[in-house]
């Protein structure tokens, strides 16, 4: 009899909401920054969120670190339910699930030296007496590439971007967690810091058994990094699935069209994939069209898009799309 291993992470039917005020003119309303997404992680695996600028690939990061808890849905990590755990449970959490966000710089107090930052965390949650926590900070540096002796008295105005994305992933894994969340971490990099920054993840995925939900615009780059990619449109999953598969055979127009945008710098070998053009600009948020979302900017739609809403279903093992004419 064989068993199947429970996620490490387990996100069902989350929905997130914010209220805006009307001002100067402007109509306020309900923002549907999520609407009703699922997934898993596993240990050990990568999970690729891509999709256009205001999607809610941040949004839904946040909200599964429950900052600020989804207005419903269920979350549940490492075996917490935290959707209705108190708030040590949610810390405990916290713990196991660290973040790197999009600004190297943003993301650091530019008044403390490269080894406090690193050390907060572990200042935070009492790990260690101060000499334990001196020795940790020095293991982390060395970790992510950067000589204790060199930076570890600098600030981070001393830092190049890439030097100041190290020392924030060191500080993400100081306290051992199963999970990072990547929100947008390589974006403000130029390409050839990017790839170091991504081969240090790899390199830490292996070393320390690490899971990771990898969020970006940037469909080229997820691969390179991705077992799995969920694209997003307007706050929903349109489609999920293994990375290669869906690379090479897409099944949700809006995937299409995203990947016939990328640029091929030899077109001998440019992949052959049927033209598909996106009509305009997203709807907005506040008022997303009825049905599918993304029918305002299919060239496919039809009534239908517009009276029933298409749900997500597996069209081909670990592949699943929601759209009522996927791609054949």
């Amino acid at each position: 009899m064989t068993t199947v291993e429970e996620p490490l992470l387990r996100a069902r039917n989350i929905v997130q909401e914010f209220t805006v005020r009307g001002r100067g003119g402007v109509k306020g309303g309900v923002v549907h920054a999520v609407s009703d997404v699922s997934f898993d992680i596993h240990s050990g695996e990568t999970l690729g969120v891509v999709g256009e600028t205001g999607s809610g690939k941040s949004t839904l990061a946040r909200s599964i670190i429950q900052a600020p808890r989804p207005k419903s849905g269920e979350v549940h990590f490492n075996g917490t339910d935290l959707m209705h755990a108190k708030r040590s449970g949610i810390a405990e959490a916290r713990r196991q699930m660290q973040m790197v966000f999009q600004d190297p710089f943003g993301s650091l107090n530019p008044r403390w030296r490269v080894s406090d930052i690193v050390a907060e965390p572990l200042v935070g949650y009492g790990v260690g007496n101060g000499s334990e926590r001196a020795r940790r900070v020095r293991e982390l540096l060395d970790l992510v590439g950067l000589n204790p002796d060199t930076y570890g008295k600098r600030r981070p105005h001393e830092l190049s971007g890439g030097q100041c994305q190290r020392v924030a992933i060191a500080r993400a894994i100081a306290l051992d967690p199963a999970l990072i969340v990547c929100d947008e971490a390589v974006s403000s990099l130029d390409v050839l810091i990017q790839a170091q920054v991504l081969n240090l993840f790899e390199q830490l995925r292996t070393e320390l058994k690490l899971s990771y939900l990898f969020i970006s615009h940037d469909l080229a780059l997820v691969k390179q990094v991705s077992d799995r990619v969920a694209v997003m449109h307007l706050g929903q999953l349109c489609e999920i699935g293994p990375a290669e598969t869906l690379y090479r055979a897409p099944l949700h127009p809006y995937t299409v069209a995203l990947l016939a945008s990328i640029p091929e710098l030899d077109p001998s070998t440019a992949r052959q994939r049927k033209a598909l053009s996106i009509k305009g600009e997203p709807p907005s948020p506040i008022s997303p069209p009825s049905g599918c979302r993304f029918r305002t900017r299919c060239p496919r739609a039809v009534q239908r898009c517009a009276d029933e809403a298409p749900v997500l279903r597996e069209l081909t093992p670990g592949h699943s799309v929601a759209c009522h004419f996927p791609e054949q």
